[in-house]
């Protein structure tokens, strides 16, 4: 399985048990969506590598306790623990019409209401408190908080994104 097939579904952050089991802080907003899963995938050294899950339990809300097949002691987690962990983009549930998952909109047309035409989404950034949106316009770097309020509206099959932002955010970057 690569990468590029897959979402960010969250991290091991700590042991939880001496038979072996973890706890995977989620990154989801609908963490009961993922308590029946079979298996996911644990980045170690750069590969995927699957983990069939024995038996999984939601731990305060966006806590995982998951108990693998393969794993029976507390000193077999170490080489798990810390590690990303994915799901196929395919597991994804399924979302309303103007709903949207950050991959799926790259590359769409940026159209705000006053300005026109911002130009095409480069990427999501997600790191920061503050999900943003990062346009290329013309190859300057145009960033736009994430946030219903400036989102209008979305077309996925003409892949364009309208906004109404406020005044002046544009040309703070121009």
């Amino acid at each position: 399985m690569r990468k590029e097939d897959c979402f960010y579904l969250g991290n091991i952050v700590s042991k939880f048990s001496f038979k072996g089991e973890v706890l995977i802080k989620l990154d989801v907003d609908d963490p009961e969506e993922f308590l029946e899963k079979e298996s996911v995938f644990v980045e170690v050294h750069g590969n995927l590598i699957p983990f069939f899950i024995k038996s999984s339990s939601l731990q305060k809300s966006d806590l995982l306790r998951v108990r693998f097949d393969s794993i029976e002691t507390e000193d077999e987690v170490e080489d798990i623990l810390k590690k990303d962990v994915y799901l196929p983009l395919s597991e994804l549930p399924e979302l309303e019409e103007d709903q949207f998952y950050y991959h799926e909109v790259i590359g769409f047309r940026m159209i705000d209401a006053d300005f026109g035409e911002i130009g095409k989404l480069k990427e999501v950034n997600s790191s920061g408190p503050q999900a943003l949106f990062v346009i290329d316009h013309k190859g300057k770097e145009v960033l736009v908080p994430i946030t219903d309020d400036f989102i209008e509206k979305i077309n996925k099959s003409e892949q364009e994104i309208h906004l109404d932002l406020p005044k002046g955010l544009i040309d703070m970057y121009l």
